[in-house]
């Protein structure tokens, strides 16, 4: 089962925005609530749904879905492979709002992208679960025929070891804060619905007409022609469909931050006209 996303760009009619955001937690409670005694766990993407195009979910939300899951006895599982290693400000984005998941999962920024490696790290309980003599039955019998690959895992450890030496999330807040400006004049353009940005995590939606948010035909492609005028710019960036994606490294210089969003601008600009 799923449950609604808390944002509110687009909601149904009849609501305010705060009404639909407390729609969507009220829903919340009612759906794990009342299904709490056949679901074994709550998995949620924390803080910014990446993928489903750079949402971000209200202050509280993942708090609240924490204490709920304790009281009802539901394990909390965070898929942190976006979100983690300093994309939302934080190492990690539970620490936002000091929730402790029962099961966390991680990849991607673990290595700094250089190798592929994943981890899945589980509260003491979860793992003194699979604790046993032998005859118990109790050893969680998987794996993958590269777990544990020793490359992968050295170059995580140097990954991790650049984050304290080289000051990453110093200079996340850094980029945090020059998106922040540099996109400030993107906010009433005629054709951008929405930014939407938690960290250096960024999403720019795109519309035909504000009004409504009407979006554009999706045979227009407006988030390829964006990225096709950034590329004859020398920048690489991706849409998620009309929703532009900034999502800078954590290690990458301001000034390139800088570059970033003016091309970034200037794409949406020709993508746009006519």
């Amino acid at each position: 089962m799923t449950l609604p996303a808390p944002v509110t760009f687009r909601h149904p009619e009849g609501f305010t925005d705060q009404q639909w955001l407390d729609r969507c937690q009220e829903e919340m409670e009612r759906v794990v609530r009342d299904n709490h005694q056949r679901i074994a766990a709550v998995v949620i993407e924390p803080l910014v749904q990446g993928a489903a195009g750079i949402l971000v979910h209200p202050e509280g939300y993942l708090r609240r879905l924490r204490e709920l899951t304790r009281e009802l006895g539901l394990l909390l599982i965070a898929d942190e492979v976006a979100v983690a290693f300093g994309r939302t400000g934080t190492l990690f984005a539970c620490e936002h709002e000091a929730v402790t998941p029962d099961l966390l999962c991680l990849a991607k920024g673990l290595t700094g992208g250089y190798l592929p490696l994943a981890a899945t790290l589980a509260t003491g309980p979860v793992f003194e679960a699979f604790l046993g003599e032998p005859h118990q039955g109790r050893t969680f019998f998987h794996g993958h025929t590269y777990t544990g690959n020793a490359l992968g895992c050295a170059a995580a450890l140097a990954s991790l070891d650049l984050f304290e030496t080289n000051s990453v999330l110093e200079n996340v807040a850094e980029v945090t804060r020059r998106l922040e400006k540099g996109l400030a004049g993107l906010v009433d353009h005629a054709h951008v619905g929405e930014i939407r940005q938690r960290g250096a995590m960024v999403g720019i939606e795109l519309v035909a007409d504000r009004d409504g948010n009407l979006p554009f035909p999706a045979e227009r492609r407006t988030g390829h022609l964006v990225t096709l005028a950034a590329r004859r710019r020398g920048v690489v960036i991706r849409p998620l469909g009309d929703v532009v994606v900034l999502m800078p490294a954590p290690a990458m210089p301001p000034v390139s931050v800088d570059r970033l969003v003016e091309v970034a601008g200037e794409s949406i600009e020709e993508a746009t006209a006519g």
